[in-house]
């Protein structure tokens, strides 16, 4: 099937869903799943359960909200934009300090300097230790690839906020990494 074809499909599936059609919204659910559980699960700091729950609010929120759906923007591109924005209201529901750091005693320790992509899971639990707004910066730069006018605004901080978060951010993984700064 070609992209086209594809996202022809996806736009009857919006539409039927909008309407009600429960089976359509379960295909747009099995076809975009994994992209928003990636995205919840790495702002969710590569914590299983509440990544879970996100993908899960997220889902919901966009069954309550598919009716208004204008089709501005792809289907997934709204759905992705949803799912990280409520995997951010939950990281300020939790009252994250946008530009504090954890103490070096909470550090996990540090092992061998990872050089290879077998090391993965190692960073990943390095990026799930930042603090949550510094790890959110650092994921929507870095990983999703946002850039940082949208970042301050989706947060609430000024570009340079995020810059400096996203600084802080590198710099603590390359010490919890055990890399010279």
């Amino acid at each position: 099937m070609s992209p086209a074809s594809t996202r022809a499909n996806d736009s009857d599936d919006v539409r039927a869903a909008a309407a009600g059609d429960r089976h359509a919204f379960q295909r747009l659910y099995q076809l975009h799943v994994g992209r928003v559980h990636g995205a919840v699960y790495r702002l969710a700091g590569y914590d299983h359960a509440r990544a879970e729950d996100l993908t899960q609010d997220a889902f919901i929120r966009a069954w309550q909200k598919l009716p208004g759906f204008r089709h501005e923007s792809a289907f997934g591109t709204w759905l992705y934009r949803l799912a990280v924005n409520v995997a951010l209201m939950d990281i300020r529901a939790r009252g994250a300090d946008p530009v504090s750091m954890l103490d070096d005693e909470h550090l996990p320790d540090t092992g061998e300097t990872p050089f290879c992509a077998a090391e993965r899971e190692e960073l990943e639990r390095a990026i799930g230790q930042l603090p949550p707004r510094a790890r959110a910066v650092l994921v929507l730069h870095d990983i999703e690839g946002w850039r940082h006018e949208d970042i301050g605004s989706e947060l609430d901080m000024a570009v340079g906020t995020s810059k400096a978060q996203l600084h802080r951010a590198r710099g603590l993984l390359r010490k919890v990494l055990g890399e010279s700064s």
